[in-house]
């Protein structure tokens, strides 16, 4: 049964692969497109992706203006979508609470709004780290009471990006109780490339985590040998988000989804090394070291790394029984973490560095 549906962040890189799998499964998708000029190349990489271009239009729009800045043409054509998935957020270490609130917690109300206020099922990804009690009670966010946090010092604690996600998540989940709207949310680790392609954008953090390896700027493993960076391929995300947009069940709930066969760091590095033919690092450097270090701006410079990256590497373990069980129900099967890392890494090498750096 075909389904209309509208996305944001729809250019980006899992937007683009959700698109591809939903246009794929015959559904109608609009995206909401701050420059609707590009719908041409977003269909040109549908279609590579392995989807049906045809069903892919844009709505001129932006997360920053008020009810997303639509047309009443495209706020009326809107009303059709049984389902809105929200993917939209700027990505950068180093932004302002300022920018980064208006971009990542307003735009996520205003999308919300939109999804509460023409009863369409909502599907936002938030992130992983979402679903570790600890770290958020150590930031201070209380997950009970989200309303007693201090913003500001969160936003201080782990940097803007993430500060922003963690605060639209809690406010869109407000708004949406408060209006009765239909919600689910996903939460993905650290997306790696096409678990059969290795297709992954170079602004991605694992390709500046692959190319920093290959170009000698990773001599020790950041971490101890329990310090792991929680993963999910690209194809295996989309096939759930896309798989809890259409189950009932899945309406209020919160979903991880994170490949538990993820490897420690030390062998993710020794698992990407091997394609490039070069050695991984053996030995380790604790976080708070290589935090102090990067504190340095000459030293962050040399390494193309961010003391923000750091948090979202991980000694947590996450219980990933309801996202097995949720992916056999709906006869999805999960890639092998292993073989996607090393095809992740020959996809970086061919696109995404110049081979003479590599060493």
């Amino acid at each position: 049964m075909s389904v209309e549906c509208f996305v944001t962040g729809g250019t980006g890189f899992i937007g683009q692969h959700l698109v591809s799998c939903l246009s794929a499964k015959g559904h109608t998708i609009r995206v909401l497109m701050r420059r609707p000029e590009r719908l041409a190349q977003l269909r040109e990489q549908v279609d590579n992706l392995g989807g049906v271009a045809n069903r892919v239009f844009a709505v001129a729009g932006d997360l920053e203006q008020e009810s997303l800045g639509l047309s009443l043409s495209d706020r009326e054509a809107l009303r059709q979508a049984e389902v809105v998935f929200h993917l939209g957020a700027h990505f950068a270490w180093g932004l302002s609470m300022e920018h980064s609130r208006a971009v990542n917690v307003e735009g996520a109300k205003r999308v919300a709004l939109l999804a509460a206020q023409q009863d369409s099922r909502l599907v936002m990804i938030g992130g992983y780290m979402l679903k570790n009690n600890e770290h958020l009670q150590r930031i201070g966010i209380d997950p009970g009471h989200p309303e007693r946090t201090h913003w500001p010092a969160v936003y201080r604690r782990v940097g803007a990006y993430e500060g922003s996600k963690l605060e639209a998540h809690f406010a869109t989940l407000e708004s949406m109780a408060a209006k009765g709207g239909k919600m689910t949310v996903v939460h993905p680790a650290t997306v790696c490339g096409h678990s059969r392609t290795g297709h992954i954008p170079c602004s991605q953090p694992l390709v500046d985590l692959i190319r920093n390896l290959a170009q000698g700027k990773l001599a020790a493993v950041p971490g101890s040998a329990e310090h792991w960076l929680p993963l999910v391929t690209v194809d295996y995300l989309v096939e759930l988000v896309s798989a809890c947009a259409f189950d009932p069940s899945m309406a209020g709930q919160e979903f991880l989804a994170l490949d538990d066969q993820s490897p420690n760091l030390r062998e993710l590095l020794a698992e990407v090394a091997q394609p490039l033919g070069i050695k991984s690092p053996r030995h380790h450097i604790s976080l708070r070291l290589l935090k102090w270090l990067l504190s340095i701006p000459p030293v962050a410079r040399f390494l193309n790394t961010d003391a923000e990256a750091l948090d979202f590497i991980q000694t947590t373990r996450f219980d990933t029984a309801a996202v097995e069980k949720f992916a056999k129900r709906h006869g999805i099967s999960k890639p092998d973490m292993r073989q996607s890392l090393r095809n992740t890494a020959m996809f970086v090498k061919s696109y995404c560095m110049p081979s003479e750096k590599v060493h």
